[in-house]
Formats: structure tokens, sequence, C-alpha cells
């Protein structure tokens, strides 16, 4: 599923480094661990980077800032790239559940995704089994409605969450629908009752046919507070693959690289703006373009 892909405002932080050419000195070096901090790759990831850009540079012989930003390019494009990126949407009805704590953008999340799958005349149907909140159901159904997705919503207020995911894929199965997206409640990683509810709704589904993916999404403003979002959820829920939303008014993209390091899992999808179509698959070049400049 290849489309044009939208620039994101990441590459500021280098900005002030690579915007002229001259030759790299200790202050280059200096300006740059700070923009690699700034950009919340994480002092781990910082210190393996510059010190493979260093090796580079000698044996390479840079000694320009403008080749020292291509080679920073390509250093994180390489990163990037270590971890699969394609969505698993081979079955039919592809399951995917969605998981992540609120404020998130969760439910934005699915109505772009819908959008997304849709653009590629996809059957998408969506289940609203964040039954904790009243307002979630609202919100999703109005998000279906804009995406031309369908949805199965509660009978009832309180219904189990579970039972409106079996219910959902159990309409998908019968009525041939392409892809099925589970919405689930937001759930903080301290409160293991709202856990296991989330791994019933796993088991129940998987009763009546296996789960092609699980993507947790994480707000990118939220940095290296991401990873004890996602480390609990992979505990929990089997995830397989994040979706980054909110990358639009963050420089924090750098945060991707230690949530796959720490996680081993890959970024599959993100969301760059407020509209319903500011969502895309991940390419790790253009991700690596976007954020170093």
């Amino acid at each position: 599923m290849a489309e044009p892909q939208k620039k994101w405002s990441f590459s500021k932080a280098f900005a002030g480094i690579f915007s002229r050419s001259e030759p790299i000195t200790d202050d280059t070096w200096d300006e740059l661990e700070v923009a690699l901090i700034g950009a919340d790759f994480g002092l781990d990831i910082t210190e393996e980077l510059l010190s493979e850009l260093r090796d580079s540079v000698i044996r390479y012989g840079i000694n320009d800032v403008r080749q020292l930003r291509e080679l920073l390019r390509d250093t994180v494009t390489e990163k990037l790239a270590c971890f699969d990126s394609t969505l698993r949407l081979t079955e039919k009805p592809a399951i995917v559940l969605v998981v992540g704590v609120n404020g998130v953008g969760k439910t934005t999340t699915i109505g772009k995704f819908a959008r997304y799958l849709r653009n590629f005349d996809k059957r998408v149907l969506i289940g609203a089994a964040d039954t904790f909140r009243a307002a979630a159901v609202e919100q999703l159904a109005t998000w279906a409605d804009r995406a031309g997705a369908d949805i199965v919503t509660p009978r009832s207020s309180g219904q189990d969450p579970a039972s409106v995911a079996y219910e959902t894929v159990s309409k998908a199965l019968s009525e041939n629908y392409d892809v099925v997206l589970i919405d689930t409640a937001g759930r903080l990683q301290t409160k293991n009752g709202l856990m296991d509810e989330l791994s019933k709704i796993k088991r129940v589904i998987e009763k009546l046919a296996p789960i092609s993916e699980v993507l947790l999404v994480l707000d990118a403003t939220t940095g290296q507070n991401g990873l004890s979002q996602a480390e609990s959820f992979i505990a929990h829920a089997g995830v397989s693959g994040i979706v980054l939303t909110k990358l639009d008014g963050s420089a924090k993209g750098g945060f991707v690289l230690s949530v796959q390091r720490t996680t081993d899992l890959p970024l599959k999808l993100v969301g760059q703006g407020e509209g319903i179509g500011d969502f895309t698959g991940f390419t790790s070049h253009v991700f690596a373009q976007q954020l170093v400049g």
C-alpha cells in the first residue's frame, strides 16, 4: 500500500548544524549531541550514533557538515530499516486490535486508519469495544461515518467489551469484510484488571479467527515516556507494531529508535496531522529524511 508521504517538522533541531558548508569541528559534535538528545533519541542511542559517525568520518575522510548530515541520515535509515514495517493484512478478514492509553489519539487513529484502508477499496468494520466510556463509542461512530466504514456498537450501556469484539468479528466473517478494527479502552499499565480485560478480548476474538495485528498507539509528543506504555502492553496483548500519532507538532521523533530497540517492535503507521487523510504507512528512509533534514 504505497502512497505519497507528507513532510513533518522534525529537522528544525538540526537546521543550525547543517545549514551551511563548513568543516567539522569539536563544536559540530557538541551541537549534534544536543540536537540528537533534543530530538529524543535517548542517551544510549545518541552515544551510539555519535560513535558510529565519528568512525565513518575518519574512514571516509569526510570533513564537511553537509556530508555529515547525509551520513547521519543514512545511519538512522539503516537502524530504522532493521524492523519490518509491513502491515500483515493478508487474512480475510484481517483483524486488527488497537490498544493504547487514554489521550494518545487512539479513537482518531482508528478513524484515520479506516479511511486509509478505504482508499484502497477495503471494506472496513469497526468494533467499539471501549464500553467503559459512552463518549468513546459516540466519537468512534462519528469517525467511522467520516471514513466510510461500518461500525458495531454496544447493544446496551456497559456491555462486556469482549462480547462487542465477538459480535464484530462474527459480523465481519458472515458479511465478507476485508478488515476489522477493534477499539479498546484506554488502559493505564498499572491497572491490572483492565489489562486482564484486554487479554480476554484477545482470547475471545481468537476463538473465531486469528488476529492479524495488535497495534499500540503512541503519542510522539510523549517521547521516551512512551517506552513504559509499550513494555506493559507487549506483556499483556502481544503487540505486533506501533502507530505513532501527533507527529505534526513534535520534534521528538528520535524516540522511535528507542522504542524499536527496547521492544523489538516496528513502527508501522504514522499520523502527522489533524485531518482524516493525515495518515500514512511508515517508510524508514522518508522518516529519516524528515527527521534529519
